[in-house]
């Protein structure tokens, strides 16, 4: 005698799956922060070249903005909270 295996019914799901999309920490540009001390903070908190450092510091200076660090949003709001205590204007955002 043999056991056949039994079915299961499993029900039909439709739910749309939506890659985890990526927190970012952006960066404003102010009046009172020196370049030359938003470059340094870029080094010091994010392990940042010298070279990278100055080309994020350029973007907050020209355009107003940059984009500095990415991933969960817990992460980018402990980033926040570091620039922050260095004196710098960051918020966090979902990138999409």
């Amino acid at each position: 005698m043999s056991v056949a295996p039994a079915e299961v019914e499993r029900p039909e799901t439709f739910e749309e799956v939506v890659p985890d999309t990526p927190w970012v920490t952006i960066v404003w540009n102010d009046p009172v922060n020196l370049m030359s001390y938003v470059t340094y903070v870029f080094q010091h908190v994010f392990g940042y070249s010298k070279r990278k450092a100055e080309k994020l510091m350029l973007d907050v200076h020209q355009k107003g903005r940059a984009v500095v660090s990415s991933g969960t949003r817990e992460s980018m709001e402990r980033d926040v909270t570091v620039l922050h205590g260095y004196g710098l204007w960051a918020t966090v955002s979902h990138d999409k």
